[in-house]
């Protein structure tokens, strides 16, 4: 079986996802793509994280063919592949449904920034408009809207984040679960005083440098 430390990478990462309370059930999908080799692995369609085992991950090419694997391949893999497809840096896409950023999410609505951890993702958490799960369109509208940033919320859906590796891109989700929850909390009580563009554009140059984190539009 190939790749087979990706492999168990994608299945630890999978049961995190519950752990860290960054989906339920068996929602998100989580992807590493094989620069060297133009191949793509993926979390497989509907399995349970706990039940997942390594020889359940699914090989793609770019085209989307399945190159190994009995499993269905998670239904979102064009949302993964297009960043592959189209970028030089991204080796990882990670999909969540956590919750207090799904609520900003359902609402279209960013998240600003009120804390320097957001300099992980960008300027501020976006958002892109509603397309259906599943399609090349949602795809299309993810890659168009990202930008530079490292993450996005997916309008009544989501959230996408995407690193150097899977470690990075788990990272970013897990950072913006935090903002968002951050964000609700502190407008149910008041008004967030959020960083400037000054403290920003610092924020983000320091985040460029610091440990793995890298945006995948910069050299």
């Amino acid at each position: 079986m190939k790749y087979a430390e990706e492999r168990k990478q994608i299945v630890d990462y999978g049961k995190k996802l519950l752990e860290e309370n960054l989906t339920t059930g068996t929602g998100g999908n989580i992807s590493i793509f094989i620069r060297e080799d133009q191949v793509m692995l993926i979390s497989p369609s509907g399995i349970p994280y706990p039940d997942i085992k390594e020889e359940d991950i699914v090989l793609l090419n770019l085209d989307g063919d399945v190159l190994e694997g009995d499993r269905k391949p998670s239904s979102e893999y064009d949302m993964h592949r297009i960043f592959y497809q189209r970028t030089e840096h991204v080796n990882s896409v990670v999909h969540t449904h956590s919750e207090y950023a799904t609520v900003f999410a359902c609402l279209h609505e960013e998240i600003l920034p009120l804390h320097y951890i957001i300099g992980s993702v960008g300027n501020k958490v976006r958002c892109c408009e509603y397309k259906t799960f599943g399609t090349y369109e949602l795809a299309e509208e993810v890659f168009q809207t990202i930008g530079n940033d490292k993450g996005l919320l997916l309008g009544n859906h989501g959230v996408i984040a995407v690193g150097e590796d899977l470690p990075a891109s788990f990272s970013v989700a897990k950072d913006i679960e935090f903002i968002a929850k951050l964000y609700y909390r502190a407008r149910s009580i008041g008004k967030p005083v959020l960083l400037n563009h000054e403290q920003l554009a610092e924020v983000v140059d320091k985040f460029g440098t610091y440990g793995q984190l890298r945006t995948y539009g910069q050299g």
